[in-house]
């Protein structure tokens, strides 16, 4: 049987760029999940004039593609202009490591999604957001699907634990079924908040656990 990666990748894999968080970055983004095998955090650093990305690094839970994939990720990405790497496909990805076994091109696109978001992170704060969709529950609930539940590994939204959302003249009211006193309630308030308060048209975010 043929091992399945090439030398690029084997390369990427074993001495990966990048590799580490950006002490307060410009953008970020957490992307996958450790329940279903693979997840790549995303960190950027921009130059505030042309936009353009200074620095990029990730960090990766997963196999040797995810790996891989994380680290020609940010390679790609640093001196492009966010609009430029905003371009850059999980094809683009896939063909700079010299190809990965079609079972794991699913990876590339993981890298691809987290750089995205991050960018997306990076615009939301300054306020270059140029299609402003209305912030709606749907909305918010896509945006918690990377707040994880770090004892089932689920997001809070595929678990189960947000149980309402409102929003009312920007200010927004979610409802989390954990108590107050959950170990890792102060770590998905943050997380949430994190993810909702970029939202062009939020004002105010308020989380609510049980009593």
């Amino acid at each position: 049987m043929r091992f399945p990666y090439n030398e690029k990748v084997l390369e990427h894999f074993k001495n990966p760029r990048n590799v580490g968080k950006i002490e307060d970055p410009d953008g970020k983004a957490i992307v996958g999940s450790p329940a279903c095998g693979d997840m790549v955090a995303v960190f950027i650093k921009v130059e505030p004039t042309e936009h353009r990305i200074t620095d990029a690094k990730f960090e990766s839970y997963g196999c040797a593609s995810n790996i891989a994939t994380g680290s020609i990720i940010t390679e790609l990405a640093k001196g492009k202009t966010i609009e430029e790497a905003k371009s850059i496909s999980w094809q683009q990805a896939s063909e700079a490591l010299g190809g990965l076994p079609k079972i794991k091109a699913h990876c590339s696109v993981l890298a691809v999604e987290g750089l995205r978001e991050a960018i997306t992170n990076y615009e939301e704060k300054h306020g270059l957001v140029k299609n402003k969709e209305p912030t709606t529950a749907e909305v918010i609930k896509r945006r918690l699907k990377n707040v994880m539940n770090p004892i089932t590994g689920l997001d809070i939204v595929r678990g189960e634990l947000v149980k309402d959302i409102k929003i009312e003249n920007g200010n927004v009211d979610i409802y989390v079924d954990l108590p107050e006193a959950h170990i890792f309630a102060g770590n998905i308030r943050d997380e949430v908040k994190e993810r909702v308060e970029t939202l062009w048209d939020v004002k105010k975010v308020e989380i609510h656990f049980n009593d």
